[in-house]
C-alpha cells in the first residue's frame, strides 16, 4: 500500500495502476472510495475481497462528466417523463451526492451490478475523485474504503487503518472529506422515482425538482438492499458496541463508567451535564453540532465515531437527529450502527 497526494503525477500514476486492475482508494465529497475499472471483472472481484463485501450487494459506478453517462447508463431504456427527470437531476445535483438507479448497458459486468438489470451512477464533487477517473476508464466502481459493515472513512488514515495492504493506493485528499456521509441513491428505473437510501443529498431538494418521491421500496427493505449499497440492516457499525436514542431519553440517561455519550447538539448535551450534575470532562460526551446544523452534523458523524470508536469504550449512547433533510441521512447510518 502506498499514499499519494492529489498532485497530478500521482493521480496519473494511480489511473495507470487502476488499468492495470489494481485498487485505488479515493476521496470524494461523502467518503473515501474504494475504486476499481468498473469494466474489469478482475478489479471488481478484488473489491469485493478487500472489502469482504457479499456479492449480492452491488457497487455504485462513478463517472468524471455528464457524457460518461452514456457509457454505463442505457437511458433509452427509459420513458419519456423518466428521461426528463434524470436529466433535471443530473443538471441540478451533479457532480455532488446522488446516485441514480438505472438501466445498465451490457458493457458493464454483471458483478458491479450483483446481477441486475440495472446500475447505481453518480458523480462525485471532488476535484481528484474526477481527475483520477478521467485519466483511468472513465467509470470507477467504487463503494466506501472500508470492511464491509464498519464505520466508513472520511480521512486517509480510515482507510490505512481498516484496509491497509488490502488496497494498492490511497490518494490522500488533505483532511475530512466534506459532507460526511454517502450519496443518496434515488431508483429512477422503477415505475416511480423512490430513495433507497437516504444520503448527502436531501429528500425535500430532490422534490423541488421533480415532484413526491417515495423513501423505501413497494416490497421493503430487504427489497431494497438487493439493488442499493448501504442497506443491510446491520452497518455502518463502529466496533464499539452502540445504542440509538431519542432526545428525551438520551436528557435523562444516567452516565455508567465505561459509556460515552454522542450528542447531537450543544443545547442537548448542556441539558444533560446539568440533569446529570457532571462536569464536562466527567464523561466522553462529543456533539455533532453546536447549534444543530445538519449539514455540520452530518459531516462530522463518522469522524466522531471514528474518535469514540478509539477511546476503549463499553457503549456510545447516541442522539437521534431530527427527522428531515440530512437527519434522516445521519439517523439511518445510525440506526444501522446500532444493529448489531
Amino acid at each position: 500500500m502506498r499514499i499519494l497526494s492529489v498532485s497530478d503525477e500521482d493521480l496519473r500514476l494511480a489511473a495507470g495502476a487502476l488499468f492495470g486492475g489494481k485498487l485505488v482508494a479515493f476521496p470524494t465529497e461523502t467518503v473515501y472510495g474504494l475504486g476499481g475499472d468498473a469494466f474489469n471483472v478482475s478489479a471488481l472481484a478484488r473489491i469485493f475481497e478487500a472489502k469482504n463485501r457479499p456479492r449480492f450487494d452491488p457497487l455504485i459506478i462513478h463517472i468524471a462528466s455528464g457524457e460518461d453517462l452514456e457509457m454505463v447508463a442505457d437511458l433509452g431504456a427509459l420513458g419519456r417523463a423518466a428521461r426528463k427527470k434524470v436529466d433535471i437531476l443530473r443538471r441540478a445535483f451533479w457532480p455532488g451526492p446522488l446516485s441514480m438507479i438505472l438501466p445498465k448497458k451490457p458493457e458493464v459486468p454483471d458483478l458491479a451490478t450483483s446481477g441486475l438489470a440495472t446500475a447505481a451512477v453518480r458523480m462525485p464533487d471532488h476535484p481528484a475523485a474526477q481527475k483520477l477517473i478521467r485519466y483511468s476508464t472513465g467509470a470507477l466502481a467504487a463503494p466506501s474504503a472500508n470492511p464491509f459493515g464498519y464505520l466508513s472513512p472520511t480521512r486517509a488514515e480510515h482507510v490505512r487503518e481498516q484496509l491497509g495492504d488490502r488496497v494498492d493506493f490511497i490518494i490522500d485528499g488533505g483532511g475530512r472529506c466534506a459532507v460526511g456521509v454517502e450519496s443518496t441513491v434515488l431508483d429512477m428505473a422503477s415505475s416511480r422515482p423512490w430513495i433507497c437510501r437516504p444520503g448527502g443529498c436531501p429528500r425535500e431538494a430532490i422534490e423541488a425538482l421533480i415532484g413526491p418521491v417515495a423513501l423505501g421500496a413497494e416490497g421493503g427493505e430487504e427489497s431494497a438492499a438487493r439493488l442499493s449499497p448501504g442497506l443491510i440492516k446491520s452497518h455502518y457499525a463502529p466496533r464499539t458496541p452502540l445504542v440509538l436514542t431519542s432526545r428525551a431519553e438520551l436528557s435523562v440517561q444516567p452516565p455508567r463508567a465505561g459509556e460515552g455519550f454522542l450528542f447531537f447538539d450543544t443545547p442537548s448535551r448542556a441539558a444533560w451535564l446539568q440533569d446529570a450534575g457532571i462536569g464536562a470532562g466527567d464523561f466522553p460526551a462529543r456533539t455533532l453540532s453546536g447549534w444543530g446544523d445538519l449539514v455540520e452534523a452530518a459531516a462530522n458523524l463518522f469522524d466522531i465515531l471514528h474518535e469514540m470508536d478509539g477511546l476503549g469504550l463499553s457503549l456510545i449512547r447516541a442522539e437521534e437527529a431530527p427527522s428531515f433533510g440530512l437527519g434522516l441521512a445521519i439517523n439511518d447510518r445510525l440506526r444501522r450502527a446500532a444493529a448489531r
